[in-house]
């Protein structure tokens, strides 16, 4: 059966990734391991912190890494890849691995500050939210129980929470028992169907209303018959400097007609006189 086939190719994997987990220091941080089969072999890409313990002196601790998988795994040719990780608190498997190795260190009573102090980290990074669960005895009492730390925004549910999250679960081993840490991060580069961009409206000069217009028009129309009253008063000013001027010249025409007809009896003949 093909099924059969998936399951027995995904169990070897995992393998793998226990193997490669295991031989690598834990002060390499490393992140997570994908393997992916191509026509040329097996392709096998660590994210881890610190790439050059993973790489060794000259390369021997990687080709060492490589044959052993050849051998063990029956691998035909495994090409291994190690890619250096920016912002370790982005990462939940780093995160998470770091928890672990600190309550080993300090035990189960300071798994508040532990748990404070990496979200702290994580949302000081970027990530939008981050929540992380602390689970087993010891926490914080004898019997087995759980402590969430949360922050920001998170995803629980829909395709965003199961491709866009990074998951992380791993465990510590302790004197009390085996304490679960679980570390959910999302991250800042994340795309969510639900977030909306907007632009701001550009400013447009208003159109000026049609009411004021009016008002002018019927202003300007009110004030037209007021000023054709000046207009007449002008012109009877001008009516009555008119006779004035008429009748000054009438007088001195007749002023100078007895002074012509003075003129014409002095120099008229002496029979006519008599």
């Amino acid at each position: 059966m093909i099924e059969r086939e998936f399951i027995k190719e995904r169990a070897k994997h995992l393998k793998i990734k226990e193997y490669v987990e295991s031989t690598v220091p834990k002060i390499a941080g490393i992140g997570k391991i994908k393997i992916e089969r191509t026509p040329l072999g097996e392709r096998i890409v660590i994210d881890a912190v610190k790439p050059g313990l993973i790489i060794g002196q000259g390369g021997r601790t990687i080709s060492d890494l490589t044959s052993t998988l050849k051998r063990k795994f029956g691998l035909e040719n495994p090409q291994i890849e190690v890619h250096e990780i920016p912002i370790p608190a982005l990462h939940a498997a780093v995160v998470a691995k770091r928890i672990a190795s600190d309550l080993e260190r300090f035990g189960p009573a300071r798994f508040k500050a532990i748990g404070y102090r990496s979200l702290m980290d994580i949302m000081n990074s970027g990530a939008l939210g981050a929540e992380i669960k602390i689970s087993g005895r010891g926490i914080p009492g004898q019997r087995a129980q759980s402590w969430r730390f949360p922050a920001g925004y998170m995803k629980k549910c829909g395709q965003v929470a199961l491709e866009g999250v990074d998951i992380s679960i791993v465990s510590a081993n302790l004197r009390s028992g085996t304490v679960g840490v679980q570390v959910r991060i999302m991250p800042p580069d994340i795309m969510l169907p639900d977030k909306i961009k907007y632009k701001e409206p550009s400013k447009v000069t208003p159109l000026a209303p049609p009411s004021p217009q009016v008002k002018s028009e019927t202003k300007s129309e009110e004030k037209a018959p007021e000023a054709q009253p000046k207009k007449t008063k002008r012109k009877k000013a001008e009516a009555e400097q008119k006779p004035v001027e008429a009748q000054s010249e009438t007088k001195v025409s007749a002023k100078a007609e007895p002074s012509s007809a003075n003129v014409r009896s002095e120099h008229a003949p002496s029979g006519e006189t008599k």
